[in-house]
């Protein structure tokens, strides 16, 4: 089997002369351990940790803890008294020993068989874990029903008895280890049964799945020093032998599965479906969800309603950790996640294009409304330029009087009192301006003699239909929201002094509508007249 390299924690390492050295060394160089190496390693260890929890000693059994040489093993007390920090090492620990508190011979009888899966098949005790004969396929189909019986979460289901435990193993292969004391039959219920509840085991369950009440074993004379009795003939298939709470049954090995490396994600999932069993809840807005398969859980993650950042626990292991975080579902979140943004990335180029296919259609709708805006806007300006010349050519016409007088304002003879010229036909003595001041500044200049006469004055109406036509504005480009107030001061027909003041200011824009005013043609009248208009 080809096991995942997981990487160490930062600040940890693994400690030479123990147990866990030696069981990743051999996963460096792709080795593992036989059969018999590992008997020849659990039997004796059985029967110390019998010996220290006999004694009150609560411990953590892992790897890391045993020490191991030529293969000789013992238990490093000092080691076995914290929680180890490698994930592997972990991994071997009971469910209840997770929460931080050293687990009994109970949970002793857990970890035992988490190394022994472990060093057999090079895969750790959780989620996504085979059964041993799908990756050993010449394993004695015994040893996978006493690691199923060693491997049950719920510690109420599990042996406690370590002497049962190491029996079972020395029967399968009595040459492979020393013989450990006779099983205690009183470590057995009153009637002389054990059950066990393998269906709460964390191997996936098989043929033999189900509650299994086994008969206690007779005692057997151990004299030491004696040569191993050979066990008993094995029954048939399906039957077992009488162990104690670990029965050597005899169960025909299910198909093999070759493993095909290119394919991990595949096996992967086969694995996790081999177990039908709800186990894994999932905590998602502060509620929980589930239990669920591992089957319903990969179906609820592949549709997006669980992503890797929720929090998954595995009630069998007593484990919670965020899905990206477990190293047999992380794979699926993560390709979960991919489908959903290349579908995302799609939606979103989807969306780009239509956009610019709309935006084309747009910019040409545009286009056309500003055409026609501006081909408007030059008909308005030529239409507002013609009227102002047919005004102009109406006024000159009927009042002929406006450029005799204009003509006489750069070279005619100026007499008393005038101001820019000679005097004003129609009698009085009145000035004439010579235009481009303000209005204010036209009154102040405008000093008229009304001891002759002077001919009547015309209506401010006559001068407001000319002011009051805003075309020029357009001339000058005044925004909509600009107000504006002109003063005239009117006099022969044209405005010799203009004032215009723009909310907001704006100085340019006072300059060219007083331009524009200046260039207006106004009934003439040779009395100055002021008249005000706002827009």
């Amino acid at each position: 089997m080809s096991a995942v390299a997981t990487p160490l924690p930062v600040g940890t390492s693994i400690t030479p002369g123990t147990l866990r050295a030696e069981m990743e060394a051999r996963r460096a160089s792709g080795g593992h351990f036989e059969v018999k190496e590992a008997l020849s390693i659990a039997v004796p260890l059985c029967i110390e940790l019998g010996r220290l929890h006999a004694a009150g000693k609560r411990i953590f059994l892992h790897p890391s803890s045993i020490g191991y040489a030529a293969g000789t093993v013992s238990v490093l007390e000092d080691k076995a008294s914290a929680m180890p920090a490698l994930p592997r090492d972990r991994a071997c620990l009971a469910p209840e020993e997770r929460k931080g508190d050293p687990g009994d011979a109970r949970a002793s009888v857990f970890s035992l068989g988490a190394m022994l899966y472990e060093m057999l098949t090079g895969g750790s005790v959780g989620p996504g874990m085979k059964r041993p004969t799908d990756v050993v396929p010449d394993l004695p189909a015994a040893f996978e029903v006493i690691l199923g019986k060693a491997l049950v979460g719920d510690p109420k289901h599990r042996p406690a008895d370590l002497a049962a435990l190491a029996q079972a193993l020395h029967n399968i292969m009595p040459t492979a280890s020393i013989a450990p004391p006779a099983a205690d039959e009183g470590a057995l219920d009153g009637d002389g049964s054990f059950e066990v509840d393998v269906s709460l085991s964390l191997i996936p369950p098989g043929v033999n799945s189900g509650k299994v009440a086994v008969p206690a074993a007779p005692k057997v004379p151990n004299i030491a020093g004696a040569m191993p009795v050979a066990p008993p003939p094995s029954p048939p298939s399906g039957g077992s032998r009488n162990d104690g709470p670990f029965p050597i049954a005899v169960v025909k090995a299910p198909e093999v599965r070759r493993n095909d490396p290119t394919q991990r994600l595949a096996d992967l999932k086969i694995a996790l479906e081999s177990d039908p069993r709800p186990r894994y809840v999932v905590i998602k807005d502060g509620m929980d969800h589930g239990p669920f398969s591992a089957v319903e859980l990969l179906q609820q993650i592949a549709t997006g309603t669980f992503t890797g950042d929720n929090t998954l626990r595995d009630t069998f292991v007593g484990e919670e950790r965020f899905i990206k975080d477990w190293e047999e579902f992380a794979p699926f979140a993560e390709q979960a996640k991919l489908n959903r943004d290349i579908k995302q990335e799609k939606k979103a180029l989807e969306e780009v294009v239509q956009k610019e296919r709309q935006g084309t259609q747009y910019k040409a709708l545009i286009g056309a409304a500003v055409i026609g805006v501006i081909a408007a806007g030059g008909a308005g300006w030529w239409f507002s330029q013609r009227k102002n010349k047919e005004r102009a050519l109406e006024v000159h016409g009927d009042q002929a009087v406006v450029v005799d007088v204009d003509a006489g304002i750069g070279g005619g003879k100026k007499g008393p009192g005038v101001a820019g010229g000679g005097p004003a036909p129609g009698g009085g003595n009145y000035p004439v301006l010579g235009g481009g001041m303000s209005c204010e500044g036209a009154r102040a200049k405008y000093i008229e003699d009304y001891s002759k006469g002077a001919p009547p004055d015309l209506t401010a109406g006559s001068f407001g239909r000319v002011l009051n036509n805003g075309a020029y504005l357009n001339a000058c480009g005044v925004p909509s929201s600009t107000q504006v107030s002109v003063c005239a001061a009117i006099q022969n027909g044209r405005a010799v002094g203009v004032t215009v003041t723009t909310t907001p200011s704006d100085p340019k824009l006072n300059s060219c509508i007083a331009g524009q005013v200046r260039g207006l043609s106004f009934p003439a009248h040779p009395r100055l007249d002021v008249t005000t208009t706002n827009f």
